[in-house]
């Protein structure tokens, strides 16, 4: 049976977001499901407890996770708490792993207690503990148009949304920043390509072909 993969969403999205990826990914080869959560209903514990029973429904062998922004972080909470799972890769996209200065700077506006519902505190704080005898990969990029402008940008370079330095954390196996944006990397046929690579190699491309 081929490697399983689990296309985890972030806030405000559902699994409809990572379609395309999804289509990309199982063009190359691999299996593919995708989990849904309600984003702003729920902590990010009771997100992880969701993405355990859902993971454990496979039958692969091999168990790979990619995580959008948030759906990064409910992975990273999943894995911490549960070694036994199949073996496997972690693909984060644009995940805030250092916390995120726009989820704190959301405080200011009014109803921003609504926006980011009962997650704001992962948000704001991140997670940056990876999981061991994983190689975990982030995707991060540097097209600076989205959301985040509204609330005066992350203040460096980064996706709109979350800054490249948001992204970053020790233990990292590989960073690969790309020129898309935070929502645009969904749809992005580049950072299927090297999701599909990092998944295979434990590397991005570098540029040697995968």
């Amino acid at each position: 049976m081929p490697a399983e993969v689990i296309l985890v969403h972030g806030l405000w999205f559902g699994p409809w977001a990572m379609a395309r990826l999804a289509r990309k990914l199982q063009a190359a080869g691999f299996g593919v499901r995708r989990f849904s959560y309600p984003s702003t209903a729920g902590q990010i514990d009771a997100h992880s407890r969701q993405l355990l029973k859902f993971a454990r429904q496979t039958r692969s062998g091999r168990l790979h996770f990619v995580g959008h922004s948030l759906g990064g972080l409910v992975c990273l909470h999943l894995l911490n708490e549960n070694p036994e799972l199949p073996p496997g890769r972690v693909v984060l996209l644009g995940s805030p792993l250092d916390g995120s200065s726009i989820a704190r700077r959301s405080q200011r506006i009014p109803g921003g207690d609504r926006l980011l519902g009962q997650v704001r505190t992962a948000l704001e704080n991140g997670y940056g503990q990876l999981p061991q005898g994983r190689e975990t990969g982030m995707l991060a990029g540097t097209r600076a148009i989205g959301l985040g402008i509204l609330l005066g940008g992350a203040g460096t370079p980064g996706d709109g949304t979350v800054a490249v330095a948001e992204t970053r954390a020790t233990g990292l196996k590989d960073h690969l920043l790309l020129p898309v944006t935070h929502t645009g990397m969904l749809y992005s046929a580049e950072v299927a390509r090297q999701t599909a690579c990092f998944l295979r190699t434990g590397s991005f491309d570098w540029p040697a072909a995968c």
